[in-house]
Order: structure tokens, then C-alpha cells, then sequence
């Protein structure tokens, strides 16, 4: 996976590549579907859900740009996979995830190692915020305005964003020169189960 899906499509981040490789995907997908956890694609994980490609998760890591000691917010945690990479790349790391059965799956497997919490990610987390760092798993309607001001000064949020040709796996940053306002640059096209909730797609 790391050679083949990875390096050679223009991952050169060796903190991540490794986490990638030492993260066993397998535990986090259902165990009738474990054969298929190295697939090139993005598998169901119950619920609707799925745990993303893994290219998707390497290029959100790569872009978020992690040196070590940050906090992290993950939204759209599923299973908890891409928690557990994160938690390998950065100092703490907190996982927002809807479905109940999902979030409870996840805290088995990751074990502690991350606090995983069970709500509507499109508000974030207000009461640890700001972060360094927020990576969403799950497509926005639009530019999620809450998340991004829940951003440090210098923080970086990487998410699916919907538009008029499809979704693209977005970056965005603080403008230094006016701190309300946000850079915006293209990662990939990709495609993405919905961000649902109060600022993302409505849940029924």
C-alpha cells in the first residue's frame, strides 16, 4: 500500500508514509470485509459510512502539514482509522463522530489512545478549541464556517468541499494578512459521504 498507492501518486511525507505503514487497517473495518481493508478504494463500515481510500487519508495527513505536538480535531471519525494515523503524526487528537455504533467501535479500537466523541461534527468542538489542525472525512456543502474559526491563528483544515463540477478535497489557511479571512488551494477530486448536521446536510 505504502509503495504502490502512496509514494508512487506523490505522498513524499516520510512521518506520514510511515504511520501509514505501521497502522493496521484491518482492525478497523468490519470483519467480514478485512481481505479487502488494503483495497485502493474506500470501504463500507456500517451505518452508510465508509472508511476513506487510502490516498485520501495519506494526502489530508500530507497537507495538514503535522510536525508532531499539535491538537488535532477529527470530524467524520468512522471506525477510527484515520484517527489512528493521526494520532501517530500529531501530540493529541480528538474524533467527532455521529453514529453512535460507530464512535463505540472506534474507542475499542483505537484503545484509549484517542478521545473519541459521540455528536455533530459540523459544530465541531467548541470547548478545546482553537486547534492546530482539523481534518473533516465527510463532504460540506460549503466552506464549513464553524470548524474553520475554531482554528488557530496559524491552523490548517483540510475537507471535502461540494461544488458546481463535484467535490475536491480542499486546504484551507489563515490569511496572515487578514486573520478572518481564509487561503484556499485544491488537493483532489474526490467523493465523500455527506457531512451531516446543523451546518452540514440536513439528517433526515
Amino acid at each position: 500500500m505504502v509503495e504502490r498507492q502512496l509514494r508512487r501518486r506523490g505522498i513524499s511525507d516520510e512521518r506520514v508514509l510511515s504511520a501509514m505503514g505501521v497502522v493496521p487497517r484491518e482492525l478497523f473495518v468490519p470483519e467480514e470485509i478485512r481481505d479487502r481493508a488494503y483495497d485502493d478504494a474506500a470501504l463500507p463500515i456500517g451505518a452508510g459510512q465508509t472508511i476513506s481510500q487510502p490516498w485520501i487519508v495519506a494526502a489530508t495527513c500530507q497537507a495538514l502539514g503535522l510536525q508532531g505536538d499539535e491538537k488535532i480535531l477529527e470530524i467524520g471519525g468512522g471506525r477510527g482509522y484515520s484517527a489512528a494515523v493521526l494520532a501517530r503524526l500529531a501530540g493529541r487528537v480528538l474524533s467527532i463522530e455521529l453514529v453512535p455504533e460507530l464512535a463505540q467501535a472506534a474507542r475499542s479500537a483505537l484503545g484509549g489512545g484517542v478521545e473519541v466523541i459521540t455528536g455533530d461534527g459540523s459544530l465541531g468542538h467548541p470547548a478545546e478549541a482553537p486547534y492546530d489542525a482539523i481534518a473533516v472525512h465527510a463532504a460540506a456543502p460549503s466552506p464549513p464556517r464553524t470548524l474553520l474559526g475554531q482554528l488557530a491563528p496559524t491552523g490548517r483544515l483540510v475537507a471535502p468541499v461540494a461544488g458546481e463540477d463535484g467535490e475536491e478535497l480542499t486546504l484551507f489557511s489563515r490569511d496572515p494578512s487578514s486573520p478572518e479571512r481564509f487561503r484556499r488551494r485544491r488537493i483532489a477530486p474526490c467523493r465523500f459521504v455527506p457531512l451531516l448536521g446543523a451546518e452540514g446536510y440536513p439528517t433526515s
